[in-house]
C-alpha cells in the first residue's frame, strides 16, 4: 500500500483524532461515544494511507514517498 497522506496532513489528523477523542471526557451521557470517531484519523496518520483518498485519486505526500512497510 503506498503512502497517500503527507506530513502536514498527518499532523492535521493527529490533532483531529485527539480532540475527537477528548469527547470522551469532557462530554456527558451517550453523545460522548461519537468521540470513538477519533481513531479513525489517529489510524490513517499512523499508516500514512486514507482509503478515501484513495478513492478520490488524492495524494497530499510527495510523488517519491516510498511504500510503507518495504
Amino acid at each position: 500500500m503506498t503512502r497517500n497522506i503527507g506530513t502536514v496532513d498527518r499532523l492535521l489528523r493527529i490533532a483531529a483524532g485527539l480532540g475527537l477523542l477528548s469527547l470522551l471526557y469532557w462530554l456527558e451521557g451517550d453523545v460522548r461515544w461519537v468521540g470513538l470517531v477519533g481513531v479513525v484519523p489517529l489510524v490513517t496518520a499512523a499508516v500514512s494511507w486514507c482509503p478515501a483518498y484513495r478513492l478520490l485519486g488524492i495524494r497530499t505526500c510527495a510523488l517519491g514517498s516510498p511504500a510503507q512497510g518495504t
